[in-house]
């Protein structure tokens, strides 16, 4: 059992950092990106191929960097394209990374993945490869990407990125480099995502294309909602709410007898989007609302000022 709930863990925690980036592409930004799950790819494959060649560490940095090389491209490639538009861009952003790693045999293998990809620290020794190391090593690579994110959004950064959200014209008449801004906040957003996809490849040990579907751009938007759009906090509530989800309908079967996988399957994300409508209802900011940001004034107004 224990075991179990250390690879749930791990999961929440890879669902966490698909979720923080997103959170700030879409939740402070307003850039909406429904090809996550091919930036995630990227990092997890990037991840696999480079770290038997320099290592670890490097592989993941370079993952990290060739996701967000990506992302910063998209976003420039769609500077003439409206919101709904940028969504159709990255859509077909992440169908052609999944094309790629499906029939590129010579660099991804193609449907038969990439198998014995070594772990961090497994060099040191096999305890140190475990789960629990592994677990720690998540939370460790969570807490530093909620740190940073957390410290942009309370950054002038974060305050301009949200005025671009709520109003681009206005922004941009008050002197904000809109298009620098979004593609700034699209590659740090990419870059978290491969670091997501850098850890699940580490945890698993093997990728295939099959892994990387759609539903994983849908779980994302899952939790920044329920979470509440705009807050980082509220963000890891709703990854830890999604995954307690997933996996606890998993135990339905053992109450009901008379529906097979299949029927388990679909009720199971029946039951989660009727979760997520109730909440939209009853609380459609979500587990945390997005904090109000406040910056003092440094000169008092006329009226405030001591005689």
């Amino acid at each position: 059992m224990s075991a179990y709930l250390t690879t749930i863990a791990i999961l929440v925690c890879e669902a966490a950092l698909i979720g923080l980036a997103l959170n700030l592409q879409w939740g402070l930004a307003g850039l909406v990106n429904f090809g996550v799950v091919g930036f995630v790819a990227v990092g997890a494959y990037a991840t696999a191929l480079l770290s038997p060649l320099v290592g670890w560490l490097p592989a993941m940095l370079i993952a990290a960097a060739l996701s967000a090389l990506l992302s910063g491209g998209l976003a420039l490639l769609s500077i003439r394209l409206e919101e709904n538009y940028l969504a159709i861009v990255t859509i077909g952003f992440g169908e052609v990374v999944r094309l790629v790693l499906l029939n590129e045999d010579w660099l991804t293998k193609g449907a038969l993945g990439i198998a014995d990809i070594s772990r961090p620290f497994s060099e040191l020794g096999v305890a140190s490869g475990n789960d629990i190391a592994f677990l720690l090593f998540s939370i460790a690579l969570v807490g530093l990407s909620f740190l940073l994110l957390e410290g942009l959004a309370r950054a002038p950064f974060g305050r301009a990125i949200r005025a671009i959200r709520d109003d681009p014209t206005v922004s941009s008449a008050l002197g904000k480099p809109v298009l620098a801004l979004r593609v700034r906040a699209f590659a740090i957003g990419g870059a978290i995502m491969g670091l997501a996809g850098a850890l699940h490849a580490f945890y698993l040990t093997y990728i295939d294309p099959s892994q990387f579907t759609p539903i994983v751009t849908a779980y994302a938007f899952m939790a920044v909602i329920a979470g509440g759009r705009g807050s980082n906090i509220g963000l890891l509530l709703g990854a830890g709410s999604i995954m307690a989800l997933l996996e606890g309908t998993r135990f339905l079967k053992d109450f009901i007898s008379i529906i097979d996988g299949t029927q388990l399957s679909a009720l199971r994300l029946a039951l989660i989007g009727v979760g997520i409508i109730l909440l939209l209802i009853f609380r459609p900011q979500g587990l945390v609302s997005e904090p109000k940001r406040f910056e003092r004034d440094v000169f008092p107004r006329a009226n405030e000022r001591t005689p």
